[in-house]
């Protein structure tokens, strides 16, 4: 038996992702424009996981108090169809520790939609001439799956269900 801890395992996840976007793009450089200050995909409030949640804790603790201030202010003003970690160039704030749904962004993504059919979807920007094959699709079921594991294991004892927060209300939480 593993004495991993979820927190372990939820950095070996997002290190998978990490590479797994790292292979498809070195393999399809030309049909992914995703890139410093690409922010096409960050215009939702996104909501983060429990795990998630701790992630951008711990990394807030040692983020310079400039970025803290920043992203601060950005917390309490009113950016409508922005990410609130997203600076004026359109860089995240939050990079290092950002969660798994921005970390997939610009990737082709299996998902399925209401009727439970699958299907794959990806950035409007990217792979416009054609999807890569199957190996290079990341499977947000599956990824859904184990994310929603670690935070069960996060959190053993919870009679609930671990609840997301959005992203704004956290930041709020812990810097203002």
């Amino acid at each position: 038996m593993s004495d991993a801890t979820p927190r372990d395992r939820y950095r070996e996840l997002v290190a998978r992702v990490d590479a797994f976007f790292a292979r498809v793009h070195a393999a399809h450089r030309a049909a992914m424009r995703c890139g410093p200050g690409c922010d096409g995909c960050c215009r939702a409030g996104p909501t983060v996981t429990p795990i998630e949640a701790e992630a951008i804790r711990r990394w807030l603790a040692d983020a310079t108090a400039e970025t803290r201030a920043a992203l601060e202010r950005r917390a309490r003003a009113d950016l409508p169809n922005r990410c609130v970690a997203l600076d004026e160039s359109g860089r995240c704030l939050v990079y290092p520790a950002r969660p798994l749904i921005c970390r997939s962004h610009g990737l082709p993504i299996r998902m399925r939609d209401a009727d439970g059919v699958p299907f794959v979807a990806t950035c409007l920007e990217n792979f416009t001439t054609g999807l890569p094959g199957d190996e290079m699709t990341l499977d947000q079921e599956t990824l859904s799956t184990i994310l929603l594991a670690l935070n069960r294991a996060l959190a053993p004892d919870a009679l609930e269900e671990p609840q997301r927060v959005a992203l704004r209300e956290l930041l709020l939480r812990v810097l203002g």
